[in-house]
């Protein structure tokens, strides 16, 4: 199993100068990518948004900085919101930042969590699953062929066009984000395409279904199962002690979601709730290396899952603790569930 990273690279929204809030959130960000890289982490993945309160709504153009600074991680968006952008720009960009890498870029495709790019770029919110649907069909059709066919209803047709540059990976690797809808994970699979799933609340197994569904409607399309990749994304922090990790990741956690909760109607999160989904059974994954990894290794069992990223820097997260976090995943908690899913496998 893979074992990454990820991020939307938080900033604070109330900075005076935003400019300079940026500028020290990118610096640390590639430091942190360059530390997973260097312990041995398999994946970096960074999120698309268009709001004050995170600093990467040009995802590429940051791995492309980290694409030259790093050597073997796999570095991808996390995600693309590909139903306001242009299939054939985001191809061009990760593209581009393949070739950079020497074939490490992968894309993340995935309808947004958030609705700022629809009025940002001109889009309609009632066109919400169309502009999905027919952006990723042309993105599919962009990866298949250098010169490209193609017609749909949200933007004009694209006839005998060639599609430049070609990357390295051949195909550029295309995943599917999703957040727990069934048709989402329904259609990745018809169509053949890795999913990675959010989890950010709730018990995760009850999650496990979706994948069900996920390689059912492959097998009905006749999808090859060997060709189909799961990944699980979730919010955590890794640290020293279990004690240490929950009182330095509680109060950024809660800041972000009691502000987005704010914006959607949900109700304030408590130290009790925190502690409780951090158990066993619940959706945070925090604690010492030897927690975090007996926590991975279970979920495994639930969904064999092929990847697992984790957020760690969350909100207004210190960058030393997120830069100890990363060494600590990578040095201590990756070994040990690489180890025992290795035994795992040699024992069945």
């Amino acid at each position: 199993m893979e074992l990454g990273l990820y991020t939307f690279a938080d900033v604070d929204p109330n900075a005076a100068n935003k400019g300079a809030e940026a500028k020290r959130r990118v610096d640390e960000l590639l430091e942190e990518i360059k530390l997973a890289d260097e312990v041995g982490l398999d994946v970096f993945g960074l999120g698309e948004h268009h709001r004050p309160d995170y600093m990467a709504s040009s995802p590429a153009t940051i791995l492309a900085a980290a694409a030259v600074q790093t050597k073997t991680i796999r570095l991808s968006s996390a995600v693309t919101v590909l139903s306001s952008d242009d299939p054939v720009r985001v191809f061009q960009q990760f593209a581009t930042v393949d070739l950079l890498s020497n074939g490490r870029v992968e894309m993340m495709a995935g309808r947004g969590s958030f609705i700022e790019s629809f009025p940002l770029f001109g889009y309609e919110l009632e066109d919400y699953d169309l502009l999905f649907a027919e952006k990723l069909q042309l993105l599919m059709e962009i990866r298949e062929n250098e010169v490209v066919n193609w017609e749909g209803e949200t933007r004009k047709p694209i006839k005998g066009r060639g599609v430049y540059p070609r990357p390295l990976q051949d195909p550029l690797p295309l995943w599917i984000a999703i957040g727990g809808t069934p048709q989402s994970a329904a259609r990745a699979g018809y169509l053949g395409l890795p999913l990675a799933l959010a989890i950010i609340g709730g018990e995760p197994h009850r999650f496990a279904p979706l994948f069900d569904l996920y390689r059912q409607s492959a097998a009905k399309a006749g999808v090859d199962a060997a060709t189909l990749k799961t990944s699980i994304n979730v919010h955590g922090f890794v640290h020293d002690t279990t004690e240490s990790a929950a009182d330095i990741f509680y109060a950024p956690q809660a800041e972000v979601m009691n502000r987005i909760g704010r914006e959607r109607g949900w109700g304030p999160t408590s130290r009790a709730q925190f502690d409780a989904s951090r158990g066993p059974r619940g959706a945070l994954f925090v604690g010492d290396p030897e927690t975090m990894a007996e926590k991975i290794v279970a979920q495994h069992a639930i969904f064999k899952n092929d990847r697992f990223l984790l957020q760690m820097a969350i909100g207004p997260m210190p960058h030393k603790d997120i830069m100890r976090g990363i060494e600590l995943y990578g040095t201590k908690v990756a070994p040990l569930v690489r180890q025992t899913l290795t035994s795992k496998a040699s024992a069945a």
